[in-house]
């Protein structure tokens, strides 16, 4: 029978799921401000112990590249040639050679770190550093081999065996500048002196610069250089301020920011000198080709000479007319142009393809020129023969004389062009790095992450534990099953730390809630349960009460007991019997001893006399235990003594309650029942699910038992929805 100050569930299915995920959350918020709090604060003290790193930048400007080859110059730049490619230049950055260049010169194959102490060592360090520089930190509670602060240790050459590449070696810090370096196994490879060259084991090693107080360590690995450039190539960050502007934008991140700033300067000063050395390699190719063309040109300049001066001799001085003169400007300005673009495809062979555009662009020029030239050759067959051979060899000479002339002056300027070559890119921001605001960890961020993903991570558990709880938390649900709610017990902070669960502590002493608190607001609502039951047995076939459960720890042990001891403070005589002879702990609350108990008095080793314990401090309460565990406790209770004991202590006494195993568990609880006038089951607030109360009630109603109604017990207050009991605190003020 349940109170009538439960709220009623509100019909539409929407406004009652967000009213009861706010509920469940309010009635969590305890859990929901601790593992916030847990992880603000494990994300602040990452942000305070986190190592610091610092970026530094530099901006490089990729100009349009010009082409030696005069005459080229309007070609490659009508076909898109004279801006390099991004891509290129940021792959040729990442190139091996750029960065493998850095990093020898930098010596980043050799790391170097002091051994640090765990999880705050690296902050002491660092505060050290920037309160007192260049100075060591005083050894902390002796620990020697950690360092505090201001330790530094350059090492100008190391070379280690291939099986100790990339093996984490230890140097130990002696005194006046001796130090020793051990393998991973703690062997001795070399020991001595900064600034000598050691030997020994494979290793040449030389210490340029240590600051250490003795017995410091210091990790040493010499990874191998592949190893390093690509580690390198992708922490190196590269992009394009904007399409097509060539400038191209440098960043590197490291916790040393002279160390960044060093290594992005080097990138981009390797990078300069590589692209001048390759510009000046393709001039002096250049060069080479036409210094290898000169000789040739001259040869048929000489040649066309000669055969125009014995034509003329043998002509007796033929002149050309006007007409042929004309022909001749037009033919000569054609083989010139010719002949300087078949020079041109000689230089693009080495760089091209016949199928790429530069190429097919330039054989299109040429086929365009040797059309214009047969057109020519048309007009000259018109002519008389004298004029025509007198036209061809004059032709010849002028047209080689132009292609030495042009010769000459490209090989001039291949020439000037070799020796003040500076190519076409250039550093237009040297290396820089801001080294009193690091890029990361950011503090204040990482704690509002922290505090954003910690409400999202408790919110999340709050919500799935209560989706995987499913446990019946309004007595409304036990009535849609067909059993009546005869009372709702509100959870006792008192008991709940007194016993967890019906384990009640083994130390004796009495744990009843009715006589330590008799104003407790869950013995308030075992009172109700006994005005209940004094209406509900009027009908019953005898003043038996059995209390079951549908699976342990639902608490039918805390209310036996406590149901007993109301009962009896009326001036009933009552009897409890803990007939769960597996793993009943009346006995407990009770502070009695266990045996002899029931299961004694059923196989006659034991009278009635001797079982039943009279309760100090109740007065009418008896109490008969669960004795030593036998082996056949269902057996015992289908034996007739059975229902002598029952026929005899039910006449004895006003009320009989007798405290049964989980219904679920074994077939005890059913087996009594039909002993009994009146059989309640007893349900917890959030632990049994409506299902599991269901069949309970279907195995009962199996075996020909029908229960009287349930019990609603350690029912939690709800912010919303169902308001646990219902139930006030009214007391006498008095003293």
């Amino acid at each position: 029978m349940t109170s009538d100050t439960r709220n009623p569930r509100p019909e539409e299915g929407e406004d009652f799921d967000l009213r009861q995920m706010f509920g469940t959350l309010l009635d969590n918020k305890w859990w929901i401000a601790g593992i916030t709090s847990s992880l603000v604060a494990v994300t602040a003290a990452y942000a305070l112990f986190a190592t610091p790193i610092y970026r530094a930048d530099a901006i490089v400007q990729v100009e349009p590249k010009a082409p030696s080859i005069p005459g080229l110059n309007d070609l490659s730049q009508s076909l898109g040639m004279g801006t390099a490619e991004s891509t290129t230049e940021i792959a040729l950055l990442r190139s091996r050679t750029v960065i493998g260049t850095a990093v020898q010169k930098l010596g980043l194959e050799i790391e170097v770190e002091p051994r640090r102490f765990p999880v705050v060592g690296g902050y002491l360090a660092r505060r050290h550093d920037a309160d007192e520089p260049d100075t060591l930190a005083a050894t902390v509670l002796g620990m020697s081999s950690f360092g505090w602060g201001g330790e530094d240790l350059k090492i100008f050459r190391l070379d280690v065996p291939d099986k100790l590449l990339a093996k984490k070696l230890t140097l130990i810090a002696g005194e006046q500048g001796a130090f020793t370096l051990l393998d991973d196994d703690g062997d001795v490879l070399v020991a001595g002196r900064v600034g000598e060259t050691l030997k020994g084991h494979g290793v040449l090693m030389q210490v340029e610069q240590m600051h250490a107080v003795p017995g410091a360590r210091f990790s040493v690995v010499k990874q191998r250089l592949q190893a390093v450039v690509g580690d390198l190539q992708e922490a190196l960050m590269i992009g394009e301020a904007g399409k097509d502007s060539g400038i191209l934008k440098l960043a590197y991140d490291n916790a040393d920011p002279a160390l960044a700033r060093s290594f992005l300067q080097e990138v981009a000063e390797a990078y300069v000198r590589q692209n001048v050395d390759r510009n000046s390699a393709e001039a002096s190719a250049q060069l080479e080709f036409v210094n290898k063309q000169l000789p040739v040109i001259r040869q048929q300049v000489d040649a066309a000479q000669k055969a125009l001066s014995a034509y003329q001799t043998r002509a007796n001085s033929v002149d050309l007319t006007l007409q042929t003169k004309g022909l001749l400007e037009q033919e000569v300005a054609v083989e010139t142009s010719i002949q300087q673009l078949r020079l041109e495809r000689a230089e693009m062979d080495r760089k091209f393809t016949k199928d790429h555009p530069a190429y097919q662009s330039l054989m299109k020029q040429i086929g365009d020129l040797e059309s214009r030239k047969a057109g020519f050759q048309g007009q000259v067959k018109q002519l008389p023969q004298a004029q025509q051979e007198l036209l061809r060899l004059t032709r010849d000479l002028q047209v080689s004389n132009e292609m030495y002339i042009a010769m000459l002056n490209q090989a001039q300027q291949l020439d000037v062009a070799k020796a003040g070559t500076v190519g076409n890119v250039r550093i237009v921001d040297p290396s820089d790095v801001d080294a009193t605001t690091p890029v990361k960890p950011r503090r204040g961020l990482l704690v509002l992450i922290g505090l954003v993903l910690g409400l999202a991570l408790s919110v999340g558990f709050v919500i799935l534990r209560q989706f995987l709880r499913r446990g019946v938390e309004d007595p409304a649900e036990i009535e849609d099953i067909g059993l009546p709610v005869y009372a709702s017990i509100p959870v006792s902070v008192s008991q709940r730390n007194d016993s967890v669960r019906g384990n009640f502590k083994r130390d004796g002493r009495m744990h009843l809630l009715s006589i330590r608190e008799p104003a407790d607001l869950a013995i308030e609502a075992m009172r109700s349960l006994r005005t209940s039951l004094h209406f509900a047995r009027l009908e019953a076939k005898n003043n038996v009460l059995l209390i079951s459960g549908a699976s342990p720890n639902a608490g039918k042990t805390f209310v036996s007991s406590n149901l007993a001891a109301v009962i009896a403070q009326t001036g009933q005589r009552v009897l409890v019997v803990d007939a769960d002879m597996r793993k009943g702990t009346l006995h407990r609350a009770f502070g009695v001893t266990q045996s002899p108990g029931l299961p004694d008095l059923l196989v006659g080793r034991a009278e009635l006399s001797d079982v039943i314990r009279p309760i100090e401090g109740v007065s009418g309460l008896h109490f008969i235990p669960r004795g030593n565990v036998p082996p056949n406790p269902s057996e015992l209770l289908m034996h007739e003594n059975f229902t002598r004991f029952i026929a005899g202590v039910s006449g004895a006494y006003d009320i009989v309650i007798i405290d049964t195993p989980p219904i679920l568990a074994v077939t005890d609880a059913a087996i009594m029942a039909h002993h009994a006038g009146t059989s309640l089951l007893v349900a917890r607030f959030g632990l049994n699910q409506k299902k599991e109360l269901e069949l309970a009630r279907r195995r009962f109603e199996q075996n020909g038992v029908k229960l009287k109604g349930a019990i609603f017990n350690a029912v939690e207050k709800r912010a919303v929805g169902y308001y646990s009991y219902g139930y006030y605190e009214y007391k006498s003020s008095a003293n």
